[in-house]
């Protein structure tokens, strides 16, 4: 570790409640100990937990405020319940499955990394496994105990967690960060600190918490926010083939964007079909770019390749083959030899060839048809699904307006973000949460120095 990790030491900690709410010259003036902290972190994802580990483990006296029920909602959902931690690979190659600018993130990597929290994890007597791809996840595929060991590492006796705490604004004087106004169950409250960091998250599974508070809030002290739309998100189609191939989950497959016309982009992977359309991996990885295309309206087109392993020439031979070779068979019982039996029906439809008909009967057009349909299967997208089923959010707070040596902001003076509030998103495969972790340590080990 950066030597970060420390003794934790017992720190009294209270809030003081206001019923009628004071000035600002007044609450600085009559404000005592029992409210003021080293930090306040606003929002208990990821990034402000580790936020929070990162100040109390070297004592100092912190106070999160989450405005759910509890922490790190999200973490637990993540990865279909299991938590995809992290992705054990090296720094450059996390850039490049970061947006918009990766390079702001290289003096948070430096400080923090993937050894980082695997360090936190190890000490907190997790164990943890790396899958295809670089994937990290606990042995036992339950992010619950990966949000038990964070929160057991991060909660100190310098920590206090109020839960239920709806920020309403970030005290400042001359542009200086002085503390933050909240309310808990309907009691309008203040907390002091000459340091604040802003870890409210996106606004992807609003039903975790993440709901867009920390742009309005930034919003309010001057920072630009860039235009924010889902990510990592599953996509819509025309038609109903998707519809009918509706729980059919495809391995090894290409995926292909066309955005008018143009090749967009490119997946290697699974995918799976839906009642609305296509998620999977490879499909939220394409996702970002589909999104942002259908935000001007462009024509845009995904293409299966269900065969990427055979290029035309040999495609066509091995069609040729087995039409030969069971050519007195049914070709509905051939098309079971190159695809799921789901996709058989759907596929002779598209291919306009009368299931009773032969293999012997097939004609040249007809195999054209079908090499066609099984390397660019179609689909036009329609739209895509909202925030509710979004895995993360683009766009958010500026980077031009955060320092990345520091996290700090370049407008209010104390006053630090970390995680997906920031205009910061990243490819499926452990990224997001990395970006939290490591913008979320230098976030704190800044605020507090």
């Amino acid at each position: 570790m950066k030597g970060y990790l420390g003794r934790a030491y017992d720190f009294p900690i209270s809030i003081k409640v206001y019923r009628n709410k004071p000035t600002f010259a007044n609450m600085v003036k009559g404000n005592d100990k029992g409210n003021t902290y080293d930090l306040i972190i606003v929002g208990a994802g990821a990034a402000g937990i580790i936020a929070t580990g990162t100040a109390a483990n070297n004592n100092k006296s912190v106070l999160v405020l989450e405005k759910m029920r509890s922490a790190g909602r999200k973490i637990l959902i993540s990865g279909k319940g299991r938590c995809n931690i992290t992705n054990d690979s090296y720094a450059s190659h996390h850039f490049k499955k970061i947006h918009p600018k990766p390079k702001f993130l290289k003096a948070a990597y430096k400080n923090f990394f993937k050894e980082d929290i695997l360090e936190i994890l190890d000490n907190q007597n997790l164990k943890y496994k790396t899958e295809r791809g670089g994937r990290i996840f606990p042995v036992s595929d339950k992010s619950k105990d990966v949000l038990n060991a964070l929160t057991n590492w991060a909660f100190t006796k310098n920590a206090k967690l109020e839960t239920n705490a709806n920020v309403k604004q970030i005290i400042c004087e001359s542009n200086v960060c002085k503390g933050v106004e909240y309310e808990q169950n309907g009691i309008i409250k203040q907390a002091f600190a000459n340091s604040v960091i802003i870890a409210t998250g996106g606004k992807s599974y609003p039903a975790t918490g993440s709901t867009g508070d920390g742009y309005s809030l930034a919003k309010k002290l001057g920072h630009k926010i860039t235009n924010t739309l889902p990510a990592l998100v599953p996509v819509e189609t025309h038609g109903n083939l998707a519809e009918n191939l509706m729980g059919l989950g495809l391995k090894n497959v290409n995926a292909s964007l066309w955005v008018n016309d143009q090749k967009a982009g490119e997946e290697f992977g699974e995918l799976m079909f839906a009642h609305y359309g296509l998620t999977g991996p490879i499909i939220l990885t394409l996702s970002r770019k589909i999104v942002n295309a259908l935000e001007l309206n462009h024509k845009t087109i995904i293409t299966i390749d269900l065969k990427p392993a055979l290029d035309n020439n040999k495609l066509d031979a091995r069609l040729l083959r087995d039409l030969n070779e069971y050519g007195k068979k049914f070709i509905e019982n051939i098309f079971k030899l190159w695809m799921p039996s789901k996709l058989v029906k759907p596929l002779l439809r598209l291919c306009e060839i009368d299931n009773t008909k032969l293999g012997n009967q097939i004609s040249a057009e007809e195999r054209k048809r079908i090499r066609l349909n099984l390397k660019e299967l179609s689909f036009e997208i329609s739209g895509h699904r909202s925030y509710k089923e979004a895995i993360i959010t683009q766009g958010g707070i500026s980077t031009d307006d955060i320092d990345p040596k520091t996290m700090e902001s370049k407008i209010v003076k104390g006053l630090f973000f970390a995680g997906e509030v920031m205009d910061l998103d990243a490819d499926t495969g452990g990224y997001n949460f990395q970006i939290a972790y490591s913008t979320g340590a230098l976030a704190a080990i800044s605020a507090t120095n």
